[in-house]
């Protein structure tokens, strides 16, 4: 399985006037040396989105998108991206969760549109449900990050910063599974834009495969594992990670918790653990990523599906 460049253009035009263009800006006050790309301003408030739709559209245009629908097995950001795109297109959504799910999520996804059903108590039941839904009703399954197009769709993200930053030399992201990762590292590499991949110390699952040479299973215990807990990463990711120019670094849960806090406090931005990853690899006090003197570099913001009661001042 591998992803190119060509599948991100397709993706590009395929989404084209769908999705909010990401907006760019200057994280020095003005200096031009380091840039925020604000995703979370994105529809449902985070990236994924832009995968969901990729997927989507895809199997409509090739006419594998079954009466059924589509569903998925997440009360997080890919479950509101597949429930919020499966609404664009007027595409059923069928959303499985475990009975443990917030209620917050739960109404979230309802009003979007979607079916949710509540199956168990872990993670682990609803992608069971899941499964048996697609088999049984025919229902195309959909995944969280670990899909090509869902990959492809990520990667518009940075078609859209290279546009607005054709000079840029290095793009930091945070990384969970590797959709976001694989999509932005495979464009940037088109670019000649080098990739700065994060993880929480205790969350790394590309970081230990990069280390490793192969996809292995690790452990998962940081305060964004919410958004980044996955306990493999994709052969996507480490396709990229192993090809391009791509630096995989860790970070800390106190310096993720001091960076969403900076975000919220010098910006008012009010970002997830999974976005305050990325920013604290540039800009926490004793950052894991130290630029060049003027090189460009653009961190990607990537969601903002949060509470910010503990952020208010």
């Amino acid at each position: 399985m591998e992803l190119t460049h060509t599948d991100i253009k397709a993706a590009v035009a395929r989404v084209a006037g769908r999705l909010r263009p990401v907006a760019v800006a200057s994280a020095d006050d003005g200096a031009g040396q380091s840039w925020l790309a604000l995703e979370l301003l994105q529809h449902t408030g985070s990236f994924k989105a832009r995968g969901a739709l990729n997927f989507l559209l895809t199997h409509q245009e090739n006419g594998t998108l079954p009466e059924a629908g589509v569903t998925i097995a997440s009360g997080g950001n890919a479950g509101l991206a597949c429930a919020w795109a499966a609404r664009e297109q007027g595409v059923r959504a069928t959303v499985f969760l475990p009975t443990t799910a917030p209620k917050v999520k739960v109404d979230r996804l309802r009003s979007y549109g979607a079916e949710v059903s509540l199956i168990g108590t872990q993670y682990a039941d609803a992608l069971a449900a899941s499964r048996e839904f697609a088999a049984t009703t025919g229902a195309l399954l959909s995944h969280a990050y670990d899909n090509p197009l869902i990959a492809a769709g990520a990667g518009t993200l940075m078609a859209e910063i290279h546009q607005q930053l054709p000079d840029l030399d290095t793009v930091v992201v945070a990384v969970g599974g590797g959709g976001l990762f694989a999509g932005v590292a495979t464009a940037a590499a088109h670019y000649g834009v080098r990739t700065v991949a994060v993880e929480p110390r205790y969350c790394r699952a590309l970081n230990a495969s990069i280390e490793a040479g192969q996809l292995i299973d690790v452990d998962v215990d940081s305060i964004a594992a919410d958004s980044l807990g996955a306990r493999r990463a994709t052969e996507l990711a480490l396709h990229a990670a192993q090809n391009y120019d791509v630096v995989s670094l860790l970070v800390d849960d106190a310096d993720i918790v001091a960076a969403r806090r900076a975000s919220w406090e010098d910006r008012r931005l009010a970002v997830e653990y999974g976005a305050a990853t990325a920013l604290a690899a540039v800009f926490g006090d004793q950052p894991a990523y130290r630029p060049e003197p003027g090189e460009q570099v653009c961190v990607v913001v990537c969601g903002a599906n949060t509470d910010p009661s503990d952020l208010a001042t």
